[in-house]
């Protein structure tokens, strides 16, 4: 059977920054709104199919994910996935 896809990960911090990760790194890069659908693409390598995760701490407030996902769904991303961390 083929290998799980990779899966993009988002990580809107406390501060509202969002980093990118996609599998493989070991930290997430920072990333500018602006540049978020580019840089999503880019990770896609042309699977629009890939799918993306925003995770976010609890803290952080709705309208920041809600921004996130606004922006990716403007720019086309299909496949956007919320994964909520549990506070510690």
């Amino acid at each position: 059977k083929a290998r799980p896809q990779s899966v993009i990960e988002l990580v809107v911090g406390v501060d509202e920054r969002v980093k990118i990760k996609v599998d493989g790194q070991a930290e997430p890069v920072p990333v500018t709104l602006p540049q978020l659908a580019v840089r999503v693409r880019q990770a896609q390598k042309g699977v629009a199919e890939t799918p993306v995760v925003i995770s976010a701490e609890r803290s952080v407030k709705y309208e920041a994910v809600v921004k996130v996902m606004d922006t990716l769904q403007r720019a086309g991303v299909q496949r956007v996935g919320l994964s909520v961390k549990q506070g510690v």
